[in-house]
């Protein structure tokens, strides 16, 4: 199980191959469920490629995504995004993001900016005000 909201799955195939520079993965949202809160990277591209089911993209309006549709978002564009299952059946679909040690992602609908340096996270306010250690509260 993954992060997303609600049952959610994934598989990384791109660190068997021994990928560096980006990650792969192909994940599945259960009816009902979503991939996350609605973000965007300033320092990473992403790309989502539908392989099955059908989704519903929320950006600042919705697109419904079939089968062979994709989405991208280019590093420091601020759109933030997520997928939404909607239908009764899986969706399944490829993910390809850039691996950077240094990110900022900042996210949409919630006060919440999340600072990673390799497996380092800081968590502050829209405001630049951090939140208490540990996260979220």
């Amino acid at each position: 199980m993954g992060s997303g909201l609600g049952p959610y799955r994934y598989q990384l195939i791109s660190d068997p191959g021994g990928l560096t520079q980006f990650g792969a993965f192909i994940e599945e949202l259960a009816p009902g469920s979503a991939s996350g809160f609605r973000h965007w990277h300033e320092t990473e591209d992403e790309m989502v490629l539908i392989l099955s089911g059908e989704a519903v993209l929320v950006e600042d309006s919705e697109t419904t995504l079939r089968p062979g549709d994709a989405a991208c978002w280019p590093a420091g564009n601020p759109v933030g995004h997520r997928l939404e299952n909607r239908s009764d059946a899986p969706v399944r679909y490829l993910v390809i993001g850039t691996r950077n040690v240094s990110d900022v992602i900042h996210y949409s609908d919630h006060d919440l900016i999340t600072h990673k340096e390799g497996k380092a996270r800081r968590y502050l306010h829209r405001d630049g005000t951090p939140y208490p250690q540990g996260g979220k509260k």
